[in-house]
């Protein structure tokens, strides 16, 4: 039995800093996270250029990307691909193709050529038991602060929701922002919840004194009405 020896590689967390780069993109050379001081970023990897799902979700981000950029929010795509293979599936996409009503759309994001696959080793988009050749389905939110505060793996056969990506950004700035916390099946405009009281003077205290617009359904489990950012 041949046993397959797999390249030990440390796969950055949630708080870590976002791994730096330098990169040659179908929008030029970008250097991360210079390039995107004071920026939300959604750094994504996709299996590769013309396949079916990738264009499904190449669409659906591109017909996102204004909604991004007022959230102060770029997108970054990457593929073990060249930049002259993302810029011919980009043009077959942006002339060709009609999904849901999505057309003649204009891929205005870098797409980044990772050959070498030096900027998906770094953030552990290339999963040996997925394929040692094509990074997985993932998504990295990276703050302003260049921290990474949320990563995503989807596998090859399953489309992510943009949607869900961009309730996860809203909710992560409304933390930095307000410093509270969202609930279960939250969507902007929903109650909020206030951080519990971390001393028993601070439960009487809220107990006693409830902040305006707050309610509690138990002393540690306390909500408000969303104010809007």
């Amino acid at each position: 039995m041949v046993e397959i020896e797999y390249e030990q590689i440390r796969m950055p967390l949630i708080g870590d800093d976002a791994p730096s780069f330098t990169a040659v993109t179908t929008q030029g050379q970008i250097n991360f996270p210079e390039d995107y001081k004071g920026k939300w970023v959604i750094l994504f990897s996709h299996p590769a250029d013309f396949t079916p799902v990738c264009t499904t979700e190449f669409m659906t981000f591109a017909s996102m990307q204004e909604e991004f950029r007022e959230m102060n929010t770029e997108l970054i795509g990457l593929s073990i691909d060249s930049v002259f293979s993302h810029i011919a599936w980009l043009k077959r996409i942006e002339e060709k193709i009609e999904y849901k009503g999505m057309k003649n759309l204009e891929i205005k994001f870098p797409v980044i050529e990772d050959l070498k696959m030096d900027v998906a080793k770094k953030y552990g988009m290339i999963q040996p038991k997925a394929s040692t050749t094509q990074a997985v389905r993932a998504v990295f939110i990276i703050d302003p602060e260049a921290k990474i505060r949320t990563i995503l793996y989807y596998p090859q056969s399953t489309g992510r929701n943009m949607q869900e990506i961009k309730r996860i950004v809203t909710a992560l700035q409304k933390n930095a922002a307000e410093k509270v916390a969202t609930p279960a099946n939250w969507t902007p405009g929903d109650d909020v919840i206030i951080p519990a009281p971390n001393s028993m003077e601070a439960v009487k205290e809220r107990i006693g004194k409830p902040e305006e617009n707050m309610y509690c359904l138990d002393w540690f489990l306390c909500l408000k009405k969303d104010s809007k950012m």
